[in-house]
């Protein structure tokens, strides 16, 4: 039961990070702001670390990804805050 309660966690925090970039990819498309699209590309990098933890957790719980979902998160942070600080104005 709690196996279930927590892939179910994984897959909706995945989902929310998709639907997070989705929304900002559209936005920055309508807009062209490119903070939108730093945003948009975060959410995608946090999404992909979601979808890690989900299979790191849920479908091979035996193999070790910690350090793959730790560099996508970083990767994807580090993005944000580069278009934080190129587009200041």
């Amino acid at each position: 039961m709690s196996q279930t309660i927590a892939a179910s966690a994984y897959v909706l925090g995945t989902l929310v990070c998709l639907a997070c970039a989705l929304l900002l990819a559209r936005g920055f498309h309508y807009s062209r702001q490119r903070l939108l699209l730093w945003s948009s590309l975060c959410f995608w990098g946090l999404a992909a670390s979601n979808l890690l933890i989900f299979i790191d957790m849920v479908l091979l719980p035996d193999v070790d990804l910690y350090r793959w979902r730790l560099l996508t998160t970083a990767l994807a942070m580090c993005v944000l805050v580069f278009g934080l600080i190129w587009d200041v104005d």
